[in-house]
């Protein structure tokens, strides 16, 4: 537990040190009027709370993403913990802080339009089908996890009741991408923030009491999975896709101008961005330590599970065995609810991805749906897919998470080139460094994994090594040509 608690620390204070450096490089401008002002519109530009933007964010981002993340990666053991800290503070905090920060610079941009901007208009085609892809995939996957649990926790394990969860969730999707964001997301997302923090809160205190004996740092960092989807996988890079939410994930960036265009005042970006991804990193160092004692400290035996076990089955057996009843019911809510809203504001993000790349004015119900229709026709084809095909839904979640992290590294390089346009001095490294990694976890996923090249396993380290140096120096052979002209 001493590696748990030291994660923590590490956490806190990287929002107080480093995410004050990362504002200060930025270098918000609180007199500056932000889009929820010059450019309301009652129905996406809605000037809103900071609380509520900030809880409105924290479950847009969460997802299932640090949850389940974090339970399939603490099988690799305390490395896990390393990657979350790392990659929270050095890599997602700081890519959703700038995705967020210049989305309320540019008029609400949306990331296409960001990664145009920065990269050039071919990235920006790739990045307006790359994105609307993933957000649609977001889509269909966030119904599926949530409608297994509610089935379970209604007590019927059924086809017939996962069909109907299915059905409900789908259609609260379509009204609440539809209606304006102050409706339905600016009153009831708040509360199952709360129902989401309790959940995590809750967990943390039963980790206290019981104080178990889990891996530590000093007793190695190796790699512990016996297996990972059924057969033995390297830590790199599958624990850098399998931790995604939790450390660092590009659908992040898709989310982040939703709140951008709510937001009153700049100075609320370090707490609104980079302080929800590092409350999102707590939940999944709170779930990758629960699921260390459940996998190596002898929880799995006490609630009647097993280390093959899947996240989400983890997810109800220690909830149900920690929290009772009352508690059960809340934080399993709190599971819900983070998919499920995830889910439609994905949607909502493609809509507007669309509206922006079309020009629709989307004050307008009827333009509103007509790019809304399409969206979840393909969404409810896919989740079909996920109901017919037995392996459905991990086919689709190996190119989620593969499309998520490539969304990173569109994102981190956008951010790189405004750094070096834009700030003297080297402040670029500060996002260079995690999109060389990102770029290498990326690549090499798709290399060695079955649903990419399923090139030698072997090969991983090679090929990882090659990306991050080939990327450096591209960069720097970008940057010499850009301030030679």
């Amino acid at each position: 537990m001493v590696s748990f608690f030291i994660s923590v620390i590490a956490l806190i204070l990287g929002y107080l040190l480093y995410g004050r450096f990362v504002e200060r490089v930025f270098s918000p401008d609180p007199a500056r009027p932000t889009p929820a002002v010059t450019r309301a519109d009652g129905i996406d530009y809605i000037a809103m709370p900071a609380w509520k933007v900030f809880m409105i964010q924290f479950l847009n981002i969460a997802g299932t993403g640090p949850i389940f993340g974090a339970i399939m990666g603490a099988k690799f053991g305390p490395a896990a913990y390393l990657w979350i800290v790392l990659g929270c503070i050095f890599g997602g905090a700081v890519h959703d802080y700038f995705s967020g920060m210049l989305s309320l610079r540019n008029g609400g941009a949306n990331l296409p339009e960001l990664i145009g901007k920065y990269l050039g208009r071919t990235a920006k085609t790739v990045m307006l089908c790359f994105s609307v892809l993933l957000l649609v995939l977001v889509g269909a996957v966030f119904v599926y996890s949530p409608a297994v649990i509610l089935k379970d926790l209604a007590g019927d394990g059924s086809n017939s009741a996962f069909m109907i969860w299915a059905g409900v969730i789908f259609v609260y999707y379509i009204v609440a991408t539809m209606l304006p964001i102050d409706k339905i997301i600016g009153r009831v997302y708040p509360l199952f923030a709360v129902a989401l923090i309790f959940m995590a809160v809750a967990l943390m205190v039963g980790l206290i009491v019981r104080m178990p004996q889990i891996p530590e740092f000093w007793d190695g960092l190796q790699n512990r999975s016996q297996t990972w989807g059924g057969k033995g996988q390297p830590m790199w890079p599958y624990l850098f896709v399998t931790i995604a939410c939790g450390a660092i994930s590009g659908f992040h960036a898709t989310q982040s101008p939703l709140m951008a265009r709510c937001l009153k005042n700049e100075k609320l970006g370090r707490p609104v961005f980079y302080g929800s991804m590092i409350t999102e990193g707590l939940v999944a160092l709170i779930w990758a330590a629960v699921s260390s004692y459940f996998f190596f400290g002898g929880g799995a035996e006490q609630v009647g599970g097993t280390f093959a076990d899947a996240a989400p089955t983890v997810v109800t057996k220690v909830s149900r065995a920690w929290l009772g009843v009352l508690g059960s019911v809340l934080a399993l809510i709190g599971v819900v609810a983070a998919p499920i809203t995830s889910g439609d504001t994905a949607l909502r993000s493609a809509r507007l991805i669309i509206a922006d790349w079309l020009k629709f004015d989307q004050r307008a119900v009827g333009k509103r749906l007509a790019i809304s229709v399409p969206l979840f026709g393909v969404a409810a084809l896919l989740l079909w897919f996920n109901i017919a095909n037995e392996d459905g839904f991990n086919v689709i979640w190996r190119y989620f998470g593969w499309a998520n992290q490539t969304l990173a590294v569109f994102t981190l390089w956008a951010v790189t080139v405004y750094l070096a346009r834009e700030r003297e001095g080297a402040y670029y490294l500060m996002t260079l460094l995690p999109a060389c990694l990102m770029t290498a976890v990326s690549i090499t996923y798709l290399c060695i994994a079955q649903i990419g090249f399923n090139l030698p396993i072997g090969w991983n380290r090679w090929i990882g090594a090659v990306v991050i140096v080939l990327s450096a120096v591209l960069f720097f052979r970008w940057k010499f040509k850009s301030s030679t002209k």
